[in-house]
């Protein structure tokens, strides 16, 4: 097999356009369905703080964290609920940036939760989904 084909079925990477295959592959397999969810989550997640359809917002909300909004966690939710749409926004925009953003943003409602107890399986979950969120980073070098 020539050098150019293991490069296009081993790494993605079009050595004669000089630079990665865009739209095939495993790499781009695995960055759709993070594009796609980390744009719809946020959004949702994000809406639903206005709504509480999904569940009640404000028990996630940890005393420190409240306190930053003067104690009143409706305000806070609110404006989470402001910063994830944004964030959803912003993946959709540059997948590259509202990863980071997005994992960043995860970072903090984990610390949020460890405050809390009785919400470890939660906060491990959104482990979980702040490495996924690293990883759509990652993979969107490669897919702007």
């Amino acid at each position: 097999m020539a050098y150019q084909e293991t490069l296009v079925r081993e790494r993605g990477v079009d050595a004669a356009a000089g630079g990665p295959i865009m739209h095939r592959g495993p790499a781009f397999e695995a960055f759709w369905p993070l594009y796609v969810a980390f744009i719809a989550a946020p959004i949702l997640a994000g809406l639903d703080k206005y709504l509480n359809l999904l569940t009640d917002w404000g028990r996630y909300a940890s005393p420190s964290f409240a306190a930053l909004f003067g104690g009143r966690v409706s305000v806070m939710m609110h404006t989470v609920g402001i910063v994830e749409i944004l964030a959803g926004l912003i993946v959709a925009w540059k997948p590259r940036i509202g990863g980071l953003i997005v994992a960043l943003w995860l970072a903090g409602i984990i610390l949020n939760l460890l405050l809390i107890p009785g919400f470890y399986d939660i906060a491990l979950r959104d482990f979980g989904l702040m490495l996924a969120a690293i990883s759509l980073s990652r993979l969107s070098a490669n897919h702007p």
